[in-house]
């Protein structure tokens, strides 16, 4: 009985370090869980008046939008100074009021579409901070898996290698039994 008992034992013993490996790649999968939802559903970033009206300047300015209104007003500019008579065109040909209008245009638009860019490349840098992160956390984790398992297979091992010499013990012990009944039926057969 008490070798059977010691197979148990052998067995109950891996069926722990099985159990071990199950809760170790549990909690990895929880924190993986907590990082990429962090990810996904990043802080709520809190933007000042400017920063939201230089966001919505870029966002128009470099829309489709835009540029097709844009096109219109031009071209309603120069048809009207164009086609309308000499007292009532307020910009004539070579349309110096239009120029001065576009150069306004583009000298405003331009630092403000600069602004939105860099608080988007600031916004591109984090997140390349972020998966920078991930990926070093990501490598680590493998790092300790890869040694947690290491452990638990030394450890399987271990206790296969002592499951075979009971094994070796139990079978020698049959063999000297089997020995012992093979002489007592060889001496009555004499």
């Amino acid at each position: 009985m008490s070798n059977r008992r010691q197979i148990d034992e052998i067995v109950e013993k891996n069926n722990d370090n099985i159990r071990k490996l199950h809760e170790i790649v549990r909690r990895t999968m929880e924190e993986e869980e907590l990082i990429v939802d962090r990810l996904v559903h990043p802080p709520k970033e809190i933007l000042s008046r400017g920063q939201r009206i230089s966001d919505r300047v870029a966002q128009f300015g470099g829309s489709w939008r835009f540029i097709i209104i844009f096109i219109v007003i031009l071209l309603v500019w120069i048809a009207f100074n164009t086609l309308a008579l000499k007292g009532e065109q307020f910009d004539p040909y070579p349309f110096i009021l239009m120029n001065l209008v576009l150069s306004c245009v583009a000298a405003l638009q331009a630092p403000i579409i600069m602004m939105s860019q860099n608080r988007q490349e600031e916004k591109d840098r984090m997140r390349g901070e972020n998966d920078y992160l991930v990926n070093l956390k990501a490598e680590l984790e493998i790092r300790s898996l890869h040694q947690k398992i290491d452990i638990l297979l030394e450890e399987q091992i271990k206790g296969l290698y002592d499951t075979q010499q009971e094994q070796y013990k139990l079978i020698k012990q049959l063999y000297h039994k089997v020995e012992k009944l093979e002489r007592k039926l060889g001496e009555r057969d004499v």
